[in-house]
């Protein structure tokens, strides 16, 4: 039996220029269900997801609703894990056997008050943007906004995660043969202040460094890092941009990639791999058994010797 962390990105849960709605969500987490459901069963399966698109809408909400106080997006964050991971628990379930149990588990994350991210955001968040459209609501609510692709989304803090809260809660329902949902949108953001107490803060973890955390606290044989692109492709933006099958962390850190989009990502896979992982693997859900296999995919891993890129 191996154990897998399962990180589903928020793109992968909500396509491109898809609605922001309920039903197209219900569908995407349906889609997601399938695609995991042939892994669970032989393995030990704990799944993440992002919250992106749908943590900004809320805040987006809630900023619109002037007869109410705006909630701090670490509530939010707790709002879109709830949300999300009813979704795909209840998706899980309607496709698994009837013996196989499922939870999704609200979790804290700890990350330092005095992280540099809070001076320089980089998280996407909320829907897209044309530039003009960006600019007029950066000068409005005082929004800071970045290029994400050929449009441009708000960006936000996203501080590094240093600790998992429940990670013995984790670690007992797995053991007990439970498909665990957590640490959904990178987990809620808590500082923990010098009389011990934990406090939320107004940040957007990434969900692939706490996924790459989770996997490291867990001993897991592997993290998957799905999305809706097919593998990491070296000069993206370029004409001649090449598809990675395989590759040593090392190699791969010395490519450069997007900030926010595929840049976490693989700072994620080279991270748990550099720290003990035996592999982390890049690409689009719908091939997560292939990623596994080397059939498709990024695979980053130290059981090789020169970079191999797709044809």
């Amino acid at each position: 039996m191996k154990r897998y962390i399962i990180a589903l990105g928020g793109n992968a849960l909500l396509q491109r220029g898809e609605p922001l709605d309920i039903e197209s969500q219900r569908n995407n987490a349906s889609v997601a269900a399938r695609a995991i459901a042939p892994l669970i069963g032989p393995n030990e399966v704990i799944i993440t997801h992002g919250n992106g698109p749908q943590v900004g809408l809320l805040a987006l909400q809630s900023a619109a609703d002037w007869q109410a106080p705006n909630y701090p997006l670490d509530v939010l964050d707790a709002e879109t894990e709830g949300q999300i991971g009813y979704l795909l628990e209840q998706e899980l379930m309607n496709v698994l056997p009837p013996d196989h149990r499922c939870a999704a588990l609200l979790t804290q994350i700890e990350i330092s008050a005095d992280d540099a991210a809070f001076e320089e955001p980089t998280k996407p968040i909320g829907p897209f943007y044309s530039e003009t459209e960006a600019q007029k609501l950066s000068k409005q609510r005082g929004w800071t906004v970045a290029r994400d692709g050929r449009l441009y989304r708000r960006v936000v803090a996203s501080p590094h995660p240093k600790r998992i809260i429940e990670i013995g809660v984790i670690e007992l329902l797995v053991q007990n043969g439970v498909v665990v949902i957590c640490a959904g949108g990178g987990g809620i953001p808590v500082v923990r202040q010098p009389n011990g107490t934990l406090v939320g803060v107004e940040a957007v973890i990434d969900k692939d460094h706490a996924s790459a955390l989770l996997a490291r606290q867990l001993k897991a044989d592997a993290l998957l890092l799905l999305t809706d692109v097919d593998a990491v492709y070296a000069d993206w933006a370029n004409p001649h941009a090449r598809g990675i099958r395989m590759i040593r962390p090392d190699n791969m850190c010395r490519l450069a990639f997007e900030a926010g989009t595929m840049a976490p990502k693989v700072a994620a896979a080279c991270d748990f791999v550099n720290r003990g992982g035996s592999m982390a693997g890049i690409g689009h859900l719908q091939d997560a058994i292939a990623i596994l296999a080397g059939e498709a995919g990024t695979r980053i891993t130290e059981d090789v010797v020169e970079t191999v890129w797709w044809n």
